[in-house]
């Protein structure tokens, strides 16, 4: 039996940590977005009114609101724009978003599993015994954080709206990949779906945006 000082230590300290906890990982306002076009990497498609554009994160400093250290453990977070001028909305239902580097194969964006694995740790999972006492605080998940990032920071819907754009970012496991990674890299997207002015289906055409311009845009990366 834990003597009742312990136990009302150990409440104590639970009613302590609880606040901070939750107030730790409150929702995070996710950058603000312009149209596809204002960005450097992009690719547009004038017959089809859509234009898709790719901002990546290589350095931790410019993408600071993230919860975890994912560039420091090998991925690379590109926030993807779409802005759709179309009178009809974007179904990305089935989109694919895949990564090119210069050498090697292609590399399909990053599950949260795929993430998980990569940083969570067994010291994490074993939580903090209290002192004196057989409780032990488990840590908060740290697939709970990649779901909230994801939350905040990624697509919010799997429709573009007809005359706005959504933004969302995706995650590359590039550790294997030479550096520079951008280096000669470019982001494909195929299968986003919309319909005509008839009604009729219509899948659109890949979009292939290059980060030659970006790099030349951010020389000291």
């Amino acid at each position: 039996m834990i003597p009742h000082s312990n136990r009302r230590a150990a409440a104590a300290l639970l009613t302590l940590l609880t606040p901070f906890a939750l107030a730790s990982d409150k929702p995070r306002p996710a950058p603000p977005v312009d149209p596809a076009t204002k960005y450097i990497a992009f690719d547009a498609h004038p017959n089809e009114h859509v234009t898709i554009a790719a901002e990546p994160c290589i350095d931790p400093a410019a993408c600071p609101f993230f919860r975890l250290p994912y560039v420091q453990h090998g991925f690379l977070p590109i926030r993807v724009i779409i802005t759709n001028d179309r009178d009809q909305p974007l179904a990305l239902d089935d989109v694919r978003i895949l990564f090119y580097p210069a050498t090697g194969d292609k590399i399909q964006a990053a599950t949260d599993e795929d993430i998980n694995r990569r940083l969570f740790t067994r010291k994490s999972a074993a939580g903090t015994k209290i002192p004196l006492t057989p409780i032990v605080i488990h840590h908060e998940p740290i697939d709970k954080k990649i779901t909230n990032d994801d939350n905040d920071f990624g697509f919010k819907s799997l429709t573009v709206a007809p005359h706005s754009t959504a933004a969302g970012y995706v995650f590359y496991d590039v550790r294997d990949v030479d550096d520079p990674v951008l280096i000669a890299s470019e982001l494909y997207l195929k299968e986003i779906r919309t319909t005509t002015e008839k009604g009729d289906k219509l899948e659109l055409f890949g979009f292939t945006i290059s980060f030659k311009k970006w790099l030349e845009a951010h020389p000291e990366k």
